[in-house]
């Protein structure tokens, strides 16, 4: 029975798939993944969401809530967690370049 190699994500699948822009795709699903949570919290269709949270209509609501979010940026995501009374902080931290060459390494 041939051994099966077992790699550590990176806790970012699109770093670990190699996207260019890895760390915003993770942010926009992190803070539509909020969004989300924020609405079936508080009960809200689509229709009512969009009465609540200023420059958002109902087809917008949708599309995050099946994270079709090409279209929006992260401060409009932000944006929105204001509206509805969330509070959003965010926090950077810095890679040595041995670390990103190991997580690439590993993923080879």
């Amino acid at each position: 029975m041939s051994k099966i190699a077992i790699v550590r994500g990176s806790k970012n699948i699109w770093r670990d798939f190699d996207y260019a822009d890895a760390d915003v795709r993770k942010a926009k699903t992190v803070l539509a993944a909020k969004i989300i949570t924020e609405l079936k919290r508080r009960d809200l269709s689509d229709r009512a969401a969009a009465k609540h949270i200023e420059g958002i209509d109902h087809s917008d609501i949708s599309r995050i809530r099946n994270a079709e979010l090409k279209r929006y940026t992260v401060d409009r995501l932000i944006r929105t967690l204001s509206q509805m009374n969330c509070r959003v902080d965010v926090s950077v931290k810095t890679i040595r370049k041995s670390q990103i060459a190991k997580s690439r390494t590993a993923l080879a």
